[in-house]
């Protein structure tokens, strides 16, 4: 069997555009059919495209990414998928944007120490920027929360008969599921309601 070549492709979000990276995979000359794109994070290597990827994968097969960073973003599960696709599949990888990780040269001692030192170093650099982006987000966050900036949904505004049914209810005139049924909401939304009633009637 011919060896082939293979192109993997992932952006963090259905957001994101692949056209970079798609561009780099035709410019090596990697058949469309043989490009696989996975949209989600690379906080682990639970995505369909890249299990279809490993499943496909062949003894002397090459795989091509344009950054070690679209590979994952965990140092320790990059480092072992590395191992897991050159040691037991028995493949070659081309790092495009870093030539030292093309591993279809590295067959001696040395070349084989240099890989495995610049990989180490790149995925911890991919690990730490994940890792500085969750912090300035989550310090974005906070900050915002400072400033008085508030997340989440806007709450529904209650119905204008809401008064009159609440009452019935805490008079035990009703159950709460038929208050529900008369303001045209489910039995979970009124408990919400109500208790965002109660809590501004406090206020």
């Amino acid at each position: 069997m011919n060896a082939k070549i293979y192109g993997y492709i992932r952006v963090s979000t259905k957001d994101q555009n692949e056209s970079r990276q798609l561009i780099a995979m035709n410019e090596f000359g990697i058949p469309a059919d043989n490009i696989f794109i996975d949209k989600q994070s690379g906080k682990n290597f639970e995505r369909p495209a890249y299990k279809k990827l490993t499943a496909t994968l062949q003894p002397a097969d090459t795989l091509v990414i344009k950054s070690i960073d679209r590979l994952g973003r965990n140092y320790e599960e990059i480092i072992e998928q590395w191992r897991i696709l050159t040691k037991e599949k028995q493949i070659f990888i081309v790092v495009l944007d870093m030539p030292l990780l093309d591993t279809r040269n590295r067959h001696d001692l040395i070349g084989t120490l240099i890989t495995d030192l610049v990989l180490q170093i790149l995925s911890y650099v991919a690990q730490t920027e994940k890792d500085f982006n969750h912090q300035r987000q989550a310090e974005g966050i906070a900050a915002a929360k400072a400033r008085g900036v508030k997340f989440g949904r806007t709450p529904l505004a209650l119905p204008p008969n809401f008064n009159e049914v609440y009452h019935q209810w805490r008079e035990g005139k009703i159950s709460a599921r038929g208050a529900a049924k008369i303001l045209g909401t489910n039995h979970n939304t009124f408990l919400r309601w109500t208790k965002r009633f109660s809590d501004s009637s406090v206020n």
